[in-house]
């Protein structure tokens, strides 16, 4: 019974007097154990979101109560809305108050279709906000953090920064660059072949390969190919695992002259997935008219020296249709022509056993190199196995 009371006392205390309580908390010694682990946590709801919340990025949020103990987990929803502090708020309800939330970016400060994050954790009492990276996004850009502190909340920056840029890192590019980041997706023998002499399409790798391809098929807003690969595969370029039927992402074809045929497997799902044709501005009226007709975007862009289509110019495009991530499966003159521009930011490389030979089709075609860099331009990411199978994701070295 006394000890009933004294819990009763308690609880009473922190009634008349939250204001002397929540100080109290914010003069407590933080735990970077659990700063690390919250934050941890926030990144890997992030990640659930990720290219699945155009045009917005896919943010984390844990919410913590008064005593350190998890109270709501959110992430950005499909579509970028609501965002992920409102989403982590609206689960944990009064909870929140005097309590802490962890975000992998800084909370918006502006108001758009919804209210600003920042004003919403200012609301729910909140005394402590922890964020991995500072939103670059101008309407943005710090206001939010100046907002919480002049409300009295207490900031913490740059916990987990790394892991947080890497979920985010297509919005950070669209923001910054004014492009996606683009990732180069490959499937060659082990002697670098994407087929054989023939060119007649036959899977390189294995089928539990080509799932985990299909998954990371849906972490992006968007996929590239070249009219030469539509011509030789009729691929769908769609994610066709049970549960992720939703997650396609948009379709892009470089051609040049309009040869898309409207029949193939791309245009039969243009309804549900969409599709844009880049083309030049001299390809024929007939052939856009067809196109657009069957429900394609098609898009004139200039030329580059060669006659090519501008990759700057496809790129800027892409962005400016909200598109941040861009995974790109094409044949060896695309991949090289995006390596020689030097906008490949990642590669996801997956790897059959076979041998093909010289005589096969090369994943990356002629560079002309005339002598190597004193260091690898990628670094390895992860590396793994499915099956008989090897991957390799690599990202761009620091320079």
């Amino acid at each position: 019974a006394r000890q009933r009371i004294l819990k009763l006392s308690w609880r009473k205390s922190l009634a008349i007097e939250p204001d002397r309580y929540h100080q109290s908390l914010l003069n407590t010694p933080d735990s970077p154990d659990q700063d690390r682990r919250w934050m941890q946590l926030a990144v890997s709801a992030a990640r659930r979101a990720e290219g699945r919340t155009g045009p917005n990025p896919p943010v984390g949020c844990v919410i913590t109560d008064q005593t350190g103990r998890l109270v709501a987990v959110g992430h950005t929803a499909r579509g970028g809305r609501p965002h992920a502090e409102t989403e982590a708020l609206a689960m944990a309800g009064n909870a929140a108050r005097g309590g802490c939330a962890y975000v992998t970016l800084e909370p918006c400060s502006h108001e758009g279709k919804t209210g600003a994050c920042a004003d919403a954790l200012i609301a729910a009492g909140v005394v402590r906000v922890v964020i991995a990276v500072q939103d670059p996004d101008s309407r943005v850009d710090g206001r939010g953090i100046a907002r919480l502190r002049a409300a009295g909340v207490r900031v913490d920056c740059g916990l987990a920064a790394e892991a947080a840029h890497r979920v985010m890192a297509g919005f950070l590019c669209r923001v910054r660059h004014a492009r996606p980041l683009i990732t180069l997706k490959t499937a060659t023998s082990m002697d670098g072949r994407i087929a054989l002499a023939d060119g007649m399409k036959r899977w390189i790798t294995g089928p539990e390969m080509r799932r985990y391809v299909h998954l990371q098929r849906s972490r992006c807003d968007a996929i590239m190919t070249g009219i030469g690969t539509v011509i030789a595969d009729d691929p769908e370029l769609t994610c066709r695992l049970h549960g992720l039927v939703d997650d396609n992402p948009h379709r892009y074809v470089l051609d040049s002259h309009l040869r898309l045929p409207t029949d193939s497997a791309l245009m039969k799902a243009v309804s549900d997935t969409g599709v844009t044709v880049f083309c030049r501005h001299d390809a024929s009226a007939d052939h856009m008219t067809a196109l657009r007709d069957a429900g394609a975007v098609v898009k004139p862009v200039d030329t580059d020296d060669h006659g090519g289509l501008s990759l700057p110019d496809v790129m800027a495009a892409v962005a400016a249709a909200d598109h941040s991530h861009l995974m790109v499966e094409s044949g060896g003159k695309l991949a090289a022509s995006l390596l020689h521009a030097e906008i490949v930011d990642r590669i996801a490389w997956t790897q059959s056993p076979h041998i093909i030979g010289a005589d096969g089709i090369a994943s990356v075609a002629a560079q002309k190199l005339a002598g190597l860099p004193a260091t690898p331009a990628f670094k390895v990411m992860d590396q793994g196995q499915f099956g008989a199978d090897r991957f390799i994701l690599m990202e761009r070295a620091a320079e």
